[in-house]
């Protein structure tokens, strides 16, 4: 590995395995804010990020526990709580006065179907602009939570998401 003198060691971020800088790049050149999604075991996380010199500025936070104020009973981990997140994120998103974003997966591989492309599904449906692929979103009754054990009504928690001022 470092068998020169001049081997570069590269940065901290990249050595721990969390941050691309190559795609950092290119998603800060568009000169847009993110739709940052990340994913836990028990929960989705997305956020509204604007770059700026001196630090990266979250705008806009919506977690899947905030759904419980809905009355999501559910799982935070699942699919359905993923586009919820998304949905809620993008209301607030609108709220804010950001009209278009791009998406931010991180180093989350992007496989089809995945609760990352349930987030971002879920901001389009709240009406923000975010360029994505049709096909890469989950089956409609996925994202309606129809799959799950204990069947909620998805819509009723995302109509009281939209009646609400987020």
């Amino acid at each position: 590995m470092a068998n020169k003198p001049t081997y570069k060691v590269p940065r901290r971020r990249r050595r721990e395995g969390k941050t691309n800088y190559r795609k950092r790049l290119e998603l800060l050149k568009s000169g847009k804010p993110r739709l940052v999604v990340r994913m836990t075991h028990n929960q989705a996380i997305a956020q509204v990020i604007e770059y700026h010199p001196e630090g990266d500025r979250t705008i806009v936070s919506a977690t899947s526990r905030e759904l419980k104020k809905y009355g999501w009973t559910g799982h935070g981990g699942n699919c359905a709580a993923a586009y919820l997140t998304g949905y809620l994120c993008g209301k607030k998103a609108l709220k804010a006065g950001i009209k278009e974003l791009v998406p931010d997966i991180g180093l989350h591989t992007p496989v089809h179907g995945s609760n990352v492309f349930a987030v971002i599904k879920g901001g389009i449906d709240a009406g923000v602009l975010i360029p994505a692929d049709e096909s890469a979103f989950p089956a409609a009754d996925r994202l309606a939570g129809k799959h799950l054990k204990n069947k909620q009504d998805v819509e009723s928690i995302k109509n009281k998401i939209g009646e609400e001022n987020v």
